[in-house]
């Protein structure tokens, strides 16, 4: 098989041309708050847009305009690594992150939207650096494949290949027919949230810049902030909750948010992934708010308000922090640690094993002691109400395995490199699950900063993996792929 590398590279201009015009947008806070960035930021905005118009102009006669899946995957694995790399313009020009690996790791952070910072103290940062490292978090949310793929039909490209391929797994619920409807409809509601996440903070008495900021990476479930001390900077229980709410919705297929909105209740109320999300939050959020009540002396809203937060916080890997909950309990931290693995909901912008992998785990695990007792009879693993085919199940079983397997591999290479046990444990947990904060050294109130070179490369490609969710970015790796068959 041939790949389209010439639609390949046109494809990735047109990336590049979307992360420079995002870069542009950053200018207006550069000037505002005069912290002498601008230049950095204008700069690189032209030299992203500059490499992407070329590469539009060297490959618009190309032959072949209909991708193939095997050109999705290098155009979604490529193209995260590409944004990252020239994401890193901004950082390196502005001399905010003068050290290539430390802004390529930050980068990767923003776009896998997993929250990870090498930065000791966020808040001497130039405002429109800060805001573009918000802005790659939004961007990562939704992804900006999704963005590309609603305008390639107007290119002449189809784009059904990107979406598989940056969605992989259960096929989500098509909201339209055609693809790039699909796509454009899940813009139109992705931004709609974040102004009026925005809005609401806005009225708490939050300023816009920081506004802004915490909306764009609270509905990308990033946990970037703007303050050091995250989201517990506002110790305003009116704010907290507003971070919740919206955490909550981003951790939330946003196919049933567009339900909900619609007023289909009915679909949203018998989603089985739903209802386990829903219900594992309320169980964890009832333990800890119980547990911290116990250790600490804190009152019964604002236990369960900390509870709810980090519960809700950590399952939709958003890392946002309200209070440092390894100091709690070692019990909570145990089990916010479980938390890591967990994941949100298909179709949101959480990362993670995501809840309906598990509930397919346990459903097909029981249903095997079922099929013990009765091997003739046919028992298939049923999501709402309908049987999921057996090759389905083989995948998430699959799933499940490697990224056991990765994160056991992961964990052992870092702590060859001299990391402690449990910083290794904490930091490739919570990069291969988009999450951000970890145990040990890389803890809720400390950052990556201490990790060795090598250490940051394997989490950058940990992140990488965790958001493109596995085999996305293995198969690039297979020989197989590259055969010509």
């Amino acid at each position: 098989m041939k790949f389209n590398f010439k639609a390949i590279l046109n494809i990735m201009g047109i990336l590049l041309l979307l992360n420079g015009a995002f870069m542009a947008l950053c200018l207006p806070f550069a000037i505002q708050y005069k912290g002498g960035d601008w230049f950095a930021i204008a700069l690189s905005s032209a030299i992203t847009l500059a490499v992407g118009l070329t590469l539009r102009l060297l490959t618009k006669n190309r032959e072949h305009k209909e991708l193939k899946k095997r050109d999705g995957y290098i155009i979604v694995s490529g193209g995260w690594i590409v944004l990252s790399l020239f994401g890193t313009l901004p950082y390196l020009l502005s001399g905010a992150i003068p050290n290539f690996t430390d802004a390529f790791f930050e980068t990767m952070s923003g776009f896998t939207t997993t929250g990870a910072s090498i930065l000791a103290d966020i808040e001497v940062v130039p405002k429109g650096i800060l805001f573009w490292r918000s802005l790659t978090q939004w961007i990562g949310g939704m992804g900006i494949i999704v963005l590309a793929v609603a305008i390639l039909p107007l290119l002449g490209i189809g784009g059904m290949q990107l979406f598989v391929a940056e969605a992989p797994g259960i096929a989500p619920d098509k909201l339209q027919p055609r693809i790039s409807e699909t796509a454009k409809r899940l813009w139109y509601l992705y931004v709609g949230l974040t102004i009026a996440e925005m809005g609401l903070l806005m009225a708490g008495g939050v300023n816009f810049y920081d506004s802004i900021n915490h909306s764009l990476t609270t509905m990308a479930t990033g946990g970037f902030s703007t303050k050091n001390a995250s989201a517990a900077h506002y110790d305003s229980p009116y704010i907290q909750y507003v971070f919740i709410v919206f955490m909550f919705l981003a951790g939330t297929s946003f196919t049933l948010t567009y339900f909900a909105l619609k007023r289909n209740f009915k679909k949203v109320l018998r989603n089985e992934e739903f209802k386990v999300y829903v219900s594992f939050i309320a169980i964890i959020t009832v333990v800890a708010t119980i547990t911290i009540l116990v250790v600490t002396d804190n009152g019964m809203e604002k236990s369960f308000r900390d509870a709810l937060f980090q519960v809700v916080s950590l399952i939709t890997t958003t890392g946002f922090v309200s209070a440092d909950y390894t100091a709690w309990a070692p019990f909570l931290t145990v089990l916010f640690f479980i938390l890591l693995f967990v994941g949100g909901s298909a179709g949101s912008t959480a990362g993670g094993v995501k809840i309906v992998r598990h509930v397919v785990l346990f459903k097909n695990s029981f249903l095997e002691l079922k099929r013990q007792l009765h091997p003739s009879a046919v028992m298939p693993v049923r999501i709402n109400g309908k049987a999921i085919e057996r090759n389905i199940v083989f995948q998430v079983l699959a799933f499940i395995m490697i990224y056991i397997s990765i994160f056991l591999l992961g964990t052992v290479l870092l702590s060859a490199m001299n990391v402690d046990f449990d910083t290794a444990f904490g930091a490739v947990a919570t990069t291969l699950g988009n999450v951000g904060p970890g145990i040990g050294k890389v803890g809720p109130m400390d950052n990556f900063a201490a990790m060795p070179v090598a250490g940051k490369w394997l989490l950058s490609f940990l992140m990488l993996l965790g958001r493109l969710e596995l085999f996305t970015v293995l198969m690039l790796l297979s020989p197989h792929f590259w055969k010509k068959n």
